[in-house]
């Protein structure tokens, strides 16, 4: 199933399922993806360990769970945003991540993101990261959604 991307009435672009998704307001923000945005696409980043990503509640110096997922996400950003639109982002729907051994702050954390699912404008990543020691610190799985970020806005 194609969909073409041209400014005429949703009925000739879309296939009808699409456009009747297209006409429920709670959904008007939603976009459709291009092609290039695939299972199998991954990112690597590597991050310094600061002060601001330290888990407050503990006494030692040592990188928050908190943290660690927020650096999983914007890796998945980062993996993704090439592949959209103008106009279009994502927003994260969903993390289900462990935290599996310590780091203290100053140590590098090294994160992966591979994308394993593109499903109407529903996206799955499985994520890794490991620190500067070759130790395997988190693993799991995030999923994010591409919103056109105008009508999203405007909560059309």
């Amino acid at each position: 199933m194609k969909i073409k991307r041209e400014t005429h009435g949703t009925d000739d672009i879309f296939p009808v399922h699409c456009s009747v998704l297209r006409q429920a307001s709670a959904l008007s923000y939603i976009l459709f993806m291009k092609n290039s945005l695939a299972s199998g696409l991954t990112r690597t980043a590597t991050y310094v360990t600061t002060m601001e990503m330290r888990a407050g509640q503990l006494e030692n110096d040592v990188f928050s769970t908190p943290a660690m997922i927020g650096l999983m996400e914007r890796t998945c950003v980062d993996l993704t945003e090439s592949h959209l639109d103008e106009n279009e982002q994502t927003v994260g729907i969903h993390v289900d991540v462990y935290h599996l051994a310590p780091t203290r702050i100053g140590q590098s954390v090294t994160i992966t993101a591979e994308l394993t699912e593109v499903k109407d404008n529903k996206i799955r990543y499985s994520v890794s990261a490991i620190n500067d020691q070759g130790v395997k610190i988190g693993a799991g799985n995030h999923r994010r959604a591409v919103i056109n970020t105008k009508r999203f806005a405007n909560g059309n």
